[in-house]
């Protein structure tokens, strides 16, 4: 039996995942990450901490196996987006903090560069949908105005994963779904875009060079062998971003397959043969992993954080009746939003609390009860809560609709899709069958391990994923249910816009305040 390593790296830690051949999900081992906050709009991490982390995740990961190391035949890591670390001449980091995905600091940046390309021609090139500031390239130009020295020193700006794969194995490069969030990829093209590269000021020899995410670049250097406790004849293959090894993880590999990914944050991806593009909701789209196919999603900022908020605040009786011994809060919280009807009683819950995405009119846009009343109850808060990320969910899935087909059966993964309840009311209000399989919470880690395992030879192709997932469960929407819900999403979609306007003059306020 031979055996896979996949590497899950997220923005909150590493998750190590052993993987027999077949795709078998075998052990895992995961390390937190810890995160820095230095000024208002800055993310950072330490790049050399997710070194010491993959190292640890391994190390936890052989400690919980006995398999002949010898046996390990290939690895892969899935990292977070948008990710610029400097590389010296000499090889060296040149930072020890740098900018991760959701560092917004770069706006003045993105300003000038769209004083030279329209922002919508870049966007519809490009496809990078999310706040234009987050985009690698507008960090490197960020970095030439305010870090000078350091900018001259690098040879080269690479990815998160890219820098654990030149940990692994020496060599500097990045695959075409990491590089489709550059700012300066032409998705349609498959390749850096030359005008855009030159509008940025960023020299060309700046952006890594592209391979094919199942690429072997290389077998483990002696030293990583020797710091990973794995033999050299490991090979490496280049890997992808998060969001296209989730999607290959998930199963869609093939045009209109979609899949919803519950977590803190939420999202619905769709598989196609083009990019789903709209200038004004503004989908973002990676490269997929599977040659030829693209990635085109839409997100909300806070899913499982709306539910966690409200255990947090509302329902610490859940809480602190599970700390004396009852069951888990989240168990007891959908027991009792079963006993609330179909739309709480009119009342809707909007989950912006994380601010707006790209499906919303204004980031200012806040999470908001309305038509509270009296009669409410506290199964209906919770009902309502869960309703409105489903009903938000439901409004992004729609935006991709309008570009592109859409699979009748709808995959959940994340901690999230492990309620029943809450699959269900997504199948009512998505109009979608919604299926659970044995896969859950592992697509990333999955998807990064077919990777590996097509790169090393050991599948002929990605089909195979689809044979890994086994349904565990299929919820069929009611029609009755749809009904009333695409009522209520008429409700909400009005409501969400009228909280836009609210949204920015709290704002106006708060700044004043």
């Amino acid at each position: 039996m031979k055996y896979i390593i996949s590497y899950d790296l997220g923005t909150g830690g590493t998750k190590a995942s052993l993987f027999s051949e077949e795709g078998q999900s075998l052990a895992s081992s995961f390390v937190p990450c810890n995160n820095f906050y230095p000024a208002s709009g800055f993310h950072e991490q330490k790049p050399e901490e997710w070194w010491d982390i993959v190292v640890r995740s391994t190390q936890g990961l052989i400690a919980k196996t006995d398999i002949d190391l010898n046996d390990i035949v290939c690895l892969a890591v899935s990292g977070h987006s948008l990710g610029v670390v400097p590389i010296g001449h000499d090889g060296s980091l040149l930072a020890e903090y740098v900018p991760i995905w959701s560092d917004s600091r770069a706006g003045e940046e993105a300003k000038e560069m769209f004083e030279k390309i329209p922002e919508e021609e870049w966007y519809m090139t490009t496809g990078n949908g999310f706040p234009p500031p987050l985009y690698a390239v507008f960090k490197l130009m960020w970095y030439k105005k305010h870090c000078p020295e350091m900018f001259e020193a690098a040879q080269v700006f690479i990815g998160t994963k890219d820098y654990i794969n030149y940990k692994m194995t020496g060599r500097l490069c990045t695959d075409y779904s990491y590089a489709s969030g550059s700012g300066v990829y032409d998705l349609k093209a498959w390749k850096y875009k030359p005008e855009y590269i030159e509008a940025s000021g960023i020299p060309a020899s700046k952006f890594p060079e592209i391979v094919p995410s199942t690429e072997i670049i290389g077998t483990l250097t002696e030293q990583a062998a020797a710091e990973l406790g794995l033999p050299k004849s490991v090979k490496v293959a280049c890997g992808g971003v998060d969001n296209a090894c989730m999607a290959l993880g998930a199963g869609c590999i093939h045009d209109g397959m979609a899949y919803t990914s519950l977590g803190t944050s939420a999202w619905i991806a769709i598989s196609s043969e083009q990019p789903l593009l709209d200038a004004q909701k503004r989908p973002y789209v990676f490269t997929h992993c599977v040659p030829g196919m693209f990635a085109s999603a839409t997100a909300i900022f806070a899913a499982g954080n709306s539910y966690k908020w409200l255990r947090d605040t509302i329902c610490r009786n859940f809480v602190e009746a599970e700390q004396n011994g009852g069951i888990d809060a989240y168990i007891a919280m959908d027991r009792l939003a079963e006993t609330s009807p179909v739309g709480a009683k009119a009342l809707l819950f909007n989950p912006s609390l994380a601010g707006g995405s790209s499906i919303d009119r204004s980031i200012n846009i806040r999470g908001a009860f309305l038509g509270l009343d009296l009669g409410h109850t506290q199964a209906d808060l919770i009902r309502a809560t869960l309703e409105g990320v489903c009903l938000n969910l439901r409004v992004a899935m729609d935006v991709l609709a309008k570009c592109g087909h859409i699979a009748d059966d709808m995959l959940i993964v994340g901690g999230g899709g492990k309620s029943k309840f809450w699959r269900g009311l997504f199948a009512d209000i998505y109009n979608k069958n919604i299926v659970e399989t044995n896969v859950g919470q592992d697509a990333g880690s999955l998807g990064a391990a077919a990777v590996a395992a097509v790169g090393a030879g050991l599948w002929d192709s990605f089909d195979k994923v689809t044979e890994i997932h086994k349904v565990k469960s299929v919820i069929q929407p009611n029609p009755e249910n749809n009904a009333k819900y695409e009522k209520i999403l008429k409700v909400f979609e009005k409501t969400a816009d009228m909280q836009c306007d609210i949204g920015d003059m709290l704002a106006e306020l708060n700044n004043s305040l």
